[in-house]
């Protein structure tokens, strides 16, 4: 077994200890999600778990062809820096596993344990929540697996099983409650995000004298632009970028109180939230009638805007341009063709590397835009170690609904690889296209002592574009 040297703040096997909060009763119901476990909670998550091996065939198959060669140990982030044993993703989905066998496999039925099977218990379940919410679902494992195994579905599964009985984690529940609620993942209702886009507006003229705006329920409108809700109130200056770009490429856009937010958290907790909190972009787009969708900065929205937009949602051929779009594809079409008057040496105090968010990079493949904007925006761009970029990259230790407080050493400790990885570089901005990622990882720049702001590729942008 491969044991990693633990960091400052981490005891070995620690992570046992560090359990996300239980779900509110309020956001379960609003999620329609059971309340508390009922009588017979161990019937109902074998019976979902016999749906999902029926439906998903892929976990059925990673469960079985696993060899247990442990090439994916030293790969997780969480593993490397909590040092739990259990934190390796193939012992993570051994707690699946061995569920797995015990009901569904003859080997398991007849010789129970001496088949390395378990008996579904209060106990087995107790480290299903601690450690299927110890993994960010990042895929980081799949690369490196010589079998391709993916433990991130098996993840998904785990959760989508333990949702059904009522078992879910407070910040990934209230989250999505909060998208029915007020439209976006912060709860900020619409006469605010209204108030914001004015006092962005507002800001810009008084601080650099630009009269842009920010559209709010524009009908009609060549874009209707998802961003993470956090780019409206805490990462501001890339929802700045956004607008400068929309307004010096004289493209008319919007954004929309309905559904004002990118991030779908459905993703961490089953498919039928995924697809609703989904379908309310679709709807925001046929309430304004826009021509096109781009998704904005941010890592999971991306994810499961691409790959499950048209398969949950239906068809978007009432648009224009009937697939979902980043934001990044529009500014780079646009930089390329020489659209823009762009000042490079605006960035130069800033040495500038990049980090690849896991659900843009190895769930989409999608690499080389926000690199492009950086090179056309900076003078200064260096990459990291390619061990840990492209579909390599380490997670920032927060995505896969992690961004809890409750467990900010587990987050620290996720993120350790990445900040190393970025001291490397000697960089002094670290550029994302995630909110999540935006979030924590000044977290853990501040906690490992790297000296480094983290900030998004618009942000850049903004800063280089020449408006007077």
């Amino acid at each position: 077994m491969r044991v990693p040297v633990p960091i400052p703040g981490i005891k070995i096997g620690a992570s046992k200890h560090h359990v996300c909060h239980r779900a509110k009763d309020k956001d379960m119901a609003k999620i329609d999600l059971p309340k508390q476990r009922s009588e017979n909670w161990k019937e109902a998550m074998l019976q979902k778990m016999a749906e999902v091996l029926e439906r998903y065939r892929s976990v059925r198959l990673f469960l079985d062809i696993c060899v247990k060669c442990e090439a994916c140990a030293d790969k997780c982030q969480f593993f490397l820096g909590t040092g739990d044993p259990k934190n390796m993703p193939v012992a993570r989905a051994d707690l699946f596993r061995k569920v797995y066998k015990r009901y569904f496999t003859w080997g398991g039925k007849i010789w129970g344990r001496a088949n390395e099977a378990e008996e579904l218990s209060e106990t087995v379940l107790q480290e299903w929540v601690t450690y299927f919410y110890q993994c960010s679902e990042c895929r980081r494992c799949a690369v490196f697996c010589p079998y391709g195994i993916d433990t991130a579905e098996i993840t998904m599964a785990a959760r989508e099983i333990m949702a059904v009985v009522g078992v879910a984690t407070k910040y990934v529940t209230e989250v999505v409650a909060k998208v029915y609620d007020a439209g976006n993942n912060l709860g900020i209702w619409p006469e605010a995000w209204k108030d914001n886009c004015a006092f962005l507006e507002q800001d810009l003229k008084d601080t650099e004298g630009l009269d842009i705006k920010f559209p709010v329920d524009a009908v009609g409108a060549e874009v209707l632009l998802i961003p993470p809700s956090a780019d409206n109130f805490v990462n501001t200056d890339t929802m700045i970028g956004y607008a400068k770009m929309f307004h010096a490429a004289g493209i008319s856009w919007t954004t929309s109180t309905y559904c004002n937010e990118g991030g779908n958290f459905g993703l961490f907790l089953n498919y039928a939230n995924l697809k609703k909190a989904n379908n309310r972009i679709i709807e925001a787009a046929r309430q304004l009638r826009v021509k096109r969708i781009y998704w904005g900065e941010c890592g999971h929205a991306w994810r499961a805007g691409l790959a499950f937009t048209t398969t949950l949602s239906g068809p978007m051929d009432f648009l224009e341009v009937p697939y979902p779009l980043h934001i990044c594809d529009l500014t780079w079409d646009l930089v390329s063709k020489g659209a823009f008057k762009i000042d490079k040496t605006a960035n130069d105090h800033l040495r500038v590397t990049y980090h690849d968010p896991c659900n843009v990079a190895r769930a989409t493949g999608y690499f080389e835009p926000p690199r492009n904007i950086i090179k056309a925006t900076c003078n200064h761009f260096v990459e990291m170690h390619p061990e840990t970029i492209r579909e390599k990259t380490f997670c920032c230790g927060a995505g896969g609904g992690l961004l809890a407080d409750e467990i900010m050493e587990i987050r620290l400790a996720g993120g350790q690889p990445r900040a190393e990885a970025c001291r490397a570089t000697g960089a002094n901005y670290l550029a994302t296209i995630c909110a999540i990622c935006k979030a924590n990882l000044p977290e853990v720049m501040k906690h490992y002592r790297v000296d480094c702001e983290v900030g998004g590729v618009h942000d850049l942008l903004g800063s280089a574009l020449v408006l007077k």
